[in-house]
């Protein structure tokens, strides 16, 4: 009966059949009293990495308290999501174990559960917060506990827990980190004479450490890592003997010395920022095993003392900025097995003085050695292989060059190895693997080296994580991966293989959970993808053909992009509508799709990230795209797509990039933009046929931060409002981490750029090529951060803002071909980033303001005004007016002259009227008359110059 109810996808109870010679004791996962026969234990943990294909879900019969001498229950690791823990456990008094850690329970843990007064050890805790409790007063009811373990369970409205923890005396281990607490509790050491485990980290405390933690005299095991405690770590009582393990990382504490006394084995204060030099009282600590030091922003040199360090067994030193040499001390060690001093800031040396001391200790040494980003140079030692019992070797990041060696395959114990990003080049050869039998993972991104085997190689490894990033396998497919059937992430992006990928290459990515194969140039279609669940797929950037491939709906990241895949999308997202697409990012932008945006994204309401753009897809966006509620990018650009935006988009109230330009889509800008998608960030809805005024609701955008508007059909005026567009006022980065696009293409400067790494701070308005109109607002000087404004070929009036010049970071501005008139206002002088200023082709007049950045721009951006003063090659007068032109008196050429000019004024009138009766039809049309019109402009204004200069 209970499993009839369970979800069980690898078929893990198949032993369990009700077959009257079948013995329920030799099931899987159940122990009975061998006596008895009684069942004691049900052991139903899912300890398998292949987590979704292995979990049992469903739901939890209450056949199990037909169980009257069930003592342990074991279903940790599961997924039971959307469940809520039964209540009817309470009732399952024979419990003295109850594990249900991480199995995705949700809801509010039963006060049940209080009633089972036997339990021993009790492991609620979760990954995502999705248990709750409102009290603790069930607790009170487990004298006898000594494990509760809460991890990541909502306590923060469990104001009563302080009172009821008080009543464990028999506690040992308490484990409540991530419980969202913001005020740390105060056990009293009297009541907690059993405690020794505990963990309080990764909790919301932002106060300074509490003393009474370090007077509980029999703790063994301390963590209070990343609890925001700040100030100094407090003095440690000499009476705790037993304190072995401080685990305090992750805060802003200050390092103040630690009893020399207390038998310390463990000490990790990683990621502080102490910002400091390492004390000299921290060497002292003779008794140490372990000492970490991670990510703190320490300086100056490693002393010498670390040698007196005798009993490390563990030395992390990694991310701070360190300098000078390696000490050779380190070699006096000899307890040492992990040693890691990767980035930091060395003075470079020679990696043989590094190696030779490390190897002082004999062939029973250093086991792990991380040198990444070091500052180290030069070839690879052959002192290297002195240290005949590393398993893990980490050198990536340095400027190691030369050859790879055939050292690193003397190394016989290697399990890891990385060199990635060196300057190592030139062929490797099957040789240099030949002693490598124990293998596991090999990184070696970034170099130049050339992989030469035979065909019929057959490497002495079995590789789970092997990543070649542009080294150089091809052109033929590397036949030799065959043979690596344990392969859990494998990496050959532009390793120049041309070929078409080998049926038998999917069998052996089943349980491959990173597959990237980008930038070569591989062929042919591709019926298939099998990887393993929860995976990413990378095939982006070659030439495959042919229709998209059929992909497991359990995948996590899929990249088809830039290829040649053809034909109709409908298959690939309607295809199996009742299965649920677990699918995170997809990216098919850059191919030759066709047909329409298909209308069945129920089933992929995961999607966080879409790319479709650079096809050939047509028709209207579905309504429902709706259902894709935690869709934060969508990139559609540069399709046939048209009609009106589908209200229903407004559900998609995650979306932080809206990226629509260059199709067909009308109407007005949906006023549910500015209400619904408060997280935007990036709106570009360039070269459509958008109609109408921009709505105030745009306003409501604070994070905005790109807006572009441009080449519509837009009228009215800008809105007076868009000062409230706060993002782009502040000058810090305003995208989240998680929300930063990977690229987005703008036009700034007149041209059109690809932004990447840095688009986190670009923040530009582009409304050019529109039909707008009215004064350029004032308002809009108050978004300081502005690095490109362009609102060039509309009908603007009036004078360009005098307070221009507060929106110092403009880089790209541009108000050209309007009606703009008076003078450029002096705070323009204030603009020193700026390196693209157009101003052509309005009414202004005066003299351009003189300062270094305006004088080095070139002619072009102020002509077609009537200005004068550098760049420009008009003088003005002492009052900055334009002087008038004057006439020769040379016998009668003056006369001619002026003759001569008013011939060209008649010819200009003459070919001005003529061009009205030709084309005056077309001027029905709005947008002809708004080109024509300027076109005219610009040609009367060129005669005009031409008769001046004549003249």
């Amino acid at each position: 009966m209970f499993k009839q109810d369970l979800k069980d996808p690898a078929n893990r109870l198949a032993s369990w059949v009700a077959e009257e010679d079948s013995d329920c004791c030799s099931w899987s996962g159940v122990v009975c009293d061998h006596m008895t026969g009684h069942i004691h234990e049900l052991h139903l943990n899912n300890s398998k990495a292949s987590f979704f294909e292995s979990s049992f879900g469903g739901k939890i019969n209450p056949s199990l308290l037909s169980l009257k001498h069930l003592n342990y229950l074991d279903l940790s690791n599961n997924d039971f999501s959307t469940t809520r823990i039964p209540s009817f456990f309470g009732s399952m008094t024979s419990l003295t174990h109850l594990n249900l850690a991480s199995s995705s329970f949700d809801g509010v843990i039963p006060l049940k559960l209080g009633n089972l007064s036997s339990l021993r050890y009790l492991n609620l805790s979760s990954w995502s917060y999705g248990l709750k409790v409102d009290n603790l007063r069930w607790i009170s009811g487990l004298s006898l506990l000594k494990h509760l373990g809460l991890s990541h369970v909502d306590l923060s409205k469990a104001s009563d827990w302080l009172q009821v923890t008080n009543m464990l005396p028999s506690l040992a281990e308490l484990d409540m980190s991530g419980c969202a607490l913001d005020q740390i509790p105060h056990l009293p050491s009297a009541n907690f004479t059993s405690l020794v485990v505990l963990d309080l980290s990764e909790n919301y405390f932002n106060s300074l450490m509490p003393r009474w933690v370090f007077s509980l005299k029999n703790l063994v095991s301390l963590h209070l890592n990343y609890c925001g405690f700040q100030g100094p770590i407090p003095s440690i009582s000499q009476n705790i003997t037993s304190l072995r393990e401080i685990d305090l990382s992750s805060n802003s504490s200050s390092l103040d010395p630690i009893p020399n006394s207390i038998s310390l084995k463990v000490l990790n204060l990683g990621w502080n920022n102490f910002n400091s030099t390492i004390p000299e009282w921290l060497y002292s600590l003779n008794n140490l095993d372990s000492l970490l030091l991670s990510y703190n922003e320490l300086r100056g040199e490693i002393s010498s003392s670390i040698g007196n360090m005798t009993s490390l067994v563990n030395l992390c030193l990694d991310g701070n900025r360190l300098e000078g040499k390696i000490p050779n001390s380190l070699g006096h060690l000899c307890k040492l097995k992990v040693l890691d001093l990767s980035e930091n800031h060395f003075t470079v040396q020679r990696p043989s003085e590094i190696f030779e001391s490390l190897s002082r200790c004999g062939p029973d040494g250093i086991k792990s050695l991380s040198l990444g980003y070091a500052n180290i140079s030069g070839p690879i030692p052959m002192s290297l292989g002195n240290l005949s019992s590393l398993e893990k070797l980490d050198i990536y990041g340095n400027q190691f060059n030369g050859t790879f060696t055939e050292v690193i395959g003397q190394l016989k114990m290697l399990t890891e190895l990385d060199i990635s990003y060196n300057s190592l080049e030139g062929a490797v050869s099957e040789v240099s693997f030949s002693n490598l039998t124990k293998l596991k993972n090999f990184i070696a991104i970034g170099n130049s080296l050339t992989l030469k085997t035979s065909g019929d190689w057959v490497p002495p490894f079995q590789l789970e994580n092997l990543q070649l990033d542009s080294w150089h396998l091809g052109p033929e497919w590397p036949m030799w991966l065959r043979t690596q059937t344990q392969l859990k992430e494998l990496s050959l992006s532009s390793t120049q293989i041309s070929s078409t990928i080998p049926t038998w290459f999917w069998n052996l990515t089943s349980q491959v959970w990173h597959l990237n194969l980008s930038h070569n140039q591989l062929y042919g279609q591709i019926q298939n993808i099998v990887a393993a669940p929860g995976s990413i797929v990378d095939l982006s950037s070659n030439h495959f053909t042919g229709a998209l491939p059929i992909v497991p709906t359990s995948l996590f990241w899929l990249d088809l992009s830039n290829s040649s895949f053809s034909g109709s999308v409908f298959h690939f997202f309607c295809d199996r509508p009742d299965e649920t697409k677990l699918l995170h990012f997809l990216h098919l932008g850059n191919n030759f799709l066709t047909g329409k945006i298909p209308d069945c994204w129920l089933s992929w309401q995961a999607l966080s990230i879409l790319h479709l753009e650079n096809n050939h897809l047509t028709g209207n966006v579905p309504m429902s795209m709706g259902y894709l509620r935690e869709l934060k990018t969508l990139y559609l650009r540069n399709n046939h797509l048209y009609g009106e935006l589908p209200h229903s988009l407004q559900n998609c109230t995650s979306l932080s990039v809206v990226e629509l330009r260059g199709n067909g889509f009308s109407g007005s800008i949906p006023i549910w933009i500015g209400k619904s998608l408060s997280s935007l960030h990036v709106l570009n809805l360039r070269s459509n046929k958008f109609e109408g005024d921009i709505p105030n609701e745009v306003c409501y955008l604070k994070s905005l931060q790109i807006l572009d508007l441009a080449h519509n059909k837009l009228s009215g005026m800008i809105p007076r409002c868009f000062h409230n567009l706060s993002a782009m006022a502040i000058l810090s980065e305003s995208f989240g981490e998680s929300e930063v696009p990977e690229n987005e293409f703008l036009v700034t400067k007149g041209r059109e750029m690809e932004y990447t790494n840095i688009l986190r701070f670009v923040k530009g308005i582009d409304l050019s090529c529109n039909f707008m109109y009215g004064e350029i607002p004032e308002e809009l000087t108050d978004l300081f951060a502005l690095q490109s404004l362009n609102l060039s070929n509309n009908r603007f009036t009036g004078r360009i803002p005098s307070k221009i010049g507060n929106i110092a970071r403009l880089e790209s501005l541009d108000f050209s071909m309007n009606q703009l008139d008076g003078e450029i206002p002096p705070s323009m002088t204030h603009l020193t980033f700026l390196s693209h200023l157009n101003l052509a082709y309005n009414n202004l007049t005066g003299r351009i303001p003189e300062s270094t950045q305006l004088q080095s721009l070139d002619q072009s951006s102020f002509v077609g005004n009537e200005l004068c003063g550098a760049p420009l090659n008009k003088n003005c007068s002492t009052n900055g007016v334009i002087p008038p032109p004057t006439v020769k008196q040379d016998g009668g050429g003056g006369y001619r002259l002026l003759e001569d000019g008013w011939f060209y004024v008649s010819l200009g009138v003459g070919f001005f009227t003529g061009f009205w009766i030709v084309l005056g039809s077309l001027l029905v049309n709005m947008p002809w008359s708004v080109l024509l019109s300027q076109l005219l402009n610009r040609m009367v204004l060129k005669m005009y110059h031409v008769i001046v200069e004549y003249v």
